[in-house]
């Protein structure tokens, strides 16, 4: 997901006061929910239950053997046999019957599109199932207008969960085949009257000429990339860019805001740097920052506490008290 950095400089803000509280660490835990389930995982692969099909693919934290046996494995109806790494060129494999490109699938009462992709990915993260309940707690419970910014949105169900849940929602992502995506999957979940800006460009860019005209949102979500270029060859870098993202994030919430959440895939780094990096970005601001690491539960019938967790991101949220 490219992002610009060019434009006038906008300097890092130096902010007076104390830290927020902290709270750290947290797991934020996905289960096994209807349309998603980890059924397995090891040797440096997962296999997962995505709506009506099995699919594995390469997971590089499954240290373990897997419990089930290989024949479970060898079932799946996709296989991704590519290059596993993050931008390589990838190609999957159907031991039973070839699947087509889309098929639908449905989380938190959300329908949208599942699609095989040249990068290992199906257009959802379950993880983020976590960010995305506690948002549309807070949406409906808020009994007043909400609006929702969700920075490298994706394939747009996190703002299908919030326009769902009443907010209004404005979506960015540099890649115009992911709005595309979001649209079609706005189609399906029959959410076309929602008040949902779907915006294609680059998320510093927007930003910054949101905090210049004054656009404040209650609930920011923002899931940069590791390392990205821009249309033009900017760089962004996440360990470079990311204190003035979050700088700017914090000056577009709303005077009563609800949260701020960032997740951090694929980046050599402990949660606990992201952890204190948001509370020096929201220090003056009083509330709570809690960091910690979002994981998938294996589902096995039996003793719950003899399914193994898998580690997939971090993230650190700040929210007022």
């Amino acid at each position: 997901m490219p992002v610009e950095t060019s434009g006038p400089a906008r300097i890092l803000n130096t902010h007076a006061g104390s830290l927020p509280d902290g709270r750290a660490p947290v797991i934020l835990e996905t289960a096994s929910t209807p349309g998603y389930s980890l059924i397995d995982s090891g040797h440096g692969e997962k296999l997962e239950q995505y709506g009506p099909y099995r699919i594995v693919r390469p997971e590089a934290q499954a240290l373990w053997p897997r419990r089930l046996p290989a024949s479970a494995w060898s079932n799946a109806d996709a296989i991704f046999t590519g290059d596993t790494e993050e931008d390589g060129i990838g190609r999957w494999a159907f031991p039973k019957t070839p699947l087509g490109e889309t098929w639908p699938m449905n989380l938190l009462d959300v329908d949208f599109w599942g699609r095989l992709t040249s990068f290992r990915h199906v257009g959802v993260f379950p993880e983020q199932i976590a960010h995305w309940q506690w948002m549309a707690d807070r949406i409906a419970a808020s009994r007043r207008p909400m609006k929702v910014l969700n920075l490298f949105g994706y394939t747009g169900v996190a703002s299908l969960v919030a326009a769902r849940a009443g907010a209004e929602v404005t979506h960015v992502d540099a890649s115009k085949k992911a709005i595309v995506w979001a649209r079609e999957n706005q189609a399906l979940a029959g959410l076309e009257s929602s008040p949902i800006r779907w915006i294609c460009d680059d998320a510093m860019k927007f930003i910054q000429r949101e905090e210049r005209r004054g656009n404040r949102y209650d609930i920011i979500l923002t899931d940069p990339p590791k390392f990205g270029r821009g249309p033009n060859g900017e760089v962004w870098q996440l360990f470079e860019h990311l204190p003035l993202m979050l700088d700017i994030l914090r000056e577009l919430l709303t005077p009563q805001p609800t949260g701020l959440v960032l997740t951090a895939y694929s980046i050599r780094a402990s949660f606990y740097s992201i952890h204190e990096l948001m509370r020096e970005t929201m220090r003056g601001a009083g509330g709570l920052v809690e960091s910690g690491e979002l994981i998938i539960r294996e589902s096995r019938d039996g003793d719950p506490a003899d399914c193994r967790a898998l580690s997939t991101s971090l993230f650190s949220r700040w929210i007022p008290t």
